[in-house]
């Protein structure tokens, strides 16, 4: 025998629902006010140059294998004021630094053997909070962008080179500058020397000591 008890279920809960999808005006004030807060990244002042995704890999001397830093985004970051330049990777999801170094005169990357989308530096890395001398691998998601990294990545340790020496130069330049003005100054003061001494001497005699000098000057002349 049929009944109609699930209908009369079904048709309680649909008025249920809809009571409650009834708007009663109430305003319910939140329980916490979040408020927006200024993230701060340390790049403000710099602009990328190069910014590519990848993972990244250090070599671990201990275990003597590679391991993975992260995957994230690689960046080659010019100082507005200093114009240095820095490497920086950070994790894509977390943002935590994976490499963070000055880009210095004598670096080279170089692709790694057997894997045309990855290559290797070596770096004094400070993305511990202290310096450590890392050697990094890097792999990009084809071989074009492997290649950029490289060619900016050297183009960058050469300009930093030519940098060093035309500083070494102007230093020179101006040592040797300075040593010729003391050089110079040297040769003049003997005589200035000299001159004081001989005028501070002709200060320090008394009038009866000049007349004496004057009265022999006089004898010794020959009469005309």
């Amino acid at each position: 025998m049929a009944t109609n008890e699930p209908e009369h279920e079904h048709r309680d809960v649909e008025e249920a629902g809809a009571n409650e999808d009834e708007d009663t005006g109430a305003q319910v004030a939140p329980i916490v006010r979040l408020e927006e807060v200024a993230v701060t990244t340390g790049e403000e002042d710099e602009d990328a140059i190069l910014d590519l995704k990848s993972k990244l890999y250090r070599f671990d001397k201990e275990a003597n294998q590679w391991k993975e830093r992260g995957a994230g985004t690689v960046k080659l970051l010019k100082h507005k004021n200093t114009g240095k330049i820095r490497l920086v990777m950070r994790q894509s999801k977390t943002l935590k630094i994976c490499a963070n170094h000055f880009v210095t005169p004598g670096m080279n990357v170089q692709e790694h053997v057997g894997n045309e989308k990855s290559c290797v530096w070596h770096a004094r890395d400070f993305a511990d909070g202290e310096l450590k001398d890392e050697l990094f691998c890097i792999r990009f998601a084809s071989i074009e962008n492997c290649k950029a990294f490289m060619q900016k990545f050297n183009e960058v340790a050469e300009s930093e080179v030519e940098k060093e020496e035309s500083k070494d130069a102007s230093d020179a330049a101006g040592l040797l500058e300075k040593l010729t003005v003391e050089e110079s100054k040297a040769e003049v003061k003997p005589v200035e020397k000299v001159k004081t001494e001989v005028e501070a001497e002709e200060k320090t005699k008394s009038e009866p000591e000049k007349a004496d000098e004057e009265k022999k000057t006089e004898e010794v002349a020959p009469s005309t």
